[in-house]
């Protein structure tokens, strides 16, 4: 098998355009002659160190080291795809949880404005009966003040009234009369 493949190797370099043109002359002197012999030894050369098989034993590890790569590659993928479906989920359940939060602070805000007004109707409230009380001690004190000043008033105009018409006669009889008042008060 080996000997058939290499005559038809010869028979393909022997069927060259430069062969035809030339005529095949199997001598030294003949460049294509020497090209093509020099070729067919380079080829034996590298048969013989069996660099095909090297070759092909180095596209070999190649093709199972990117075979290896790919199927890493497969693996990254389906974890990042892993890794962003469970972070579209956090989100989701952060979204979820901010939603609740902001819905719990507006229930918040409504609750606390509520109480804010019922606190300032009952302060309103507060200081609507402290004013009413300050009013109704005034208007009170007022009166008592007028009634004190009506009392002084009419003491000073009797006294007045008195001291006019009251002679010493008179006055004499008046204390004596309020001696006597005395004096049977004490015993």
């Amino acid at each position: 098998m080996r000997a058939m493949k290499k005559l038809s190797v010869l028979a393909a370099l022997a069927a060259t355009p430069a062969a035809a043109s030339t005529g095949l002359e199997f001598s030294l002197h003949n460049t294509n002659f020497v090209v093509l012999v020099g070729f067919l030894i380079f080829l034996a050369a590298l048969v013989y160190f069996k660099v095909p098989g090297i070759l092909g034993g180095l596209l070999d590890k190649r093709a199972v080291q990117i075979k290896s790569d790919l199927e890493e590659a497969r693996a990254l993928r389906d974890e990042a795809k892993e890794i962003l479906a469970s972070y579209e989920r956090k989100q989701r359940e952060v979204q979820a949880q901010s939603d609740r939060i902001v819905a719990s602070a507006r229930e918040e805000a409504v609750a606390a404005a509520t109480q804010a007004k019922a606190d300032l109707a009952e302060a309103i409230a507060r200081r609507l009966a402290a004013a009413e009380d300050r009013i109704t001690s005034a208007e009170t004190a007022a009166v008592r003040e007028v009634r004190e000043r009506a009392i002084a008033v009419a003491i000073a105009a009797a006294g007045d009234l008195l001291t006019k018409q009251m002679t010493a006669d008179a006055a004499a009889a008046s204390i004596d009369a309020a001696i006597v008042q005395v004096e049977a008060k004490l015993h």
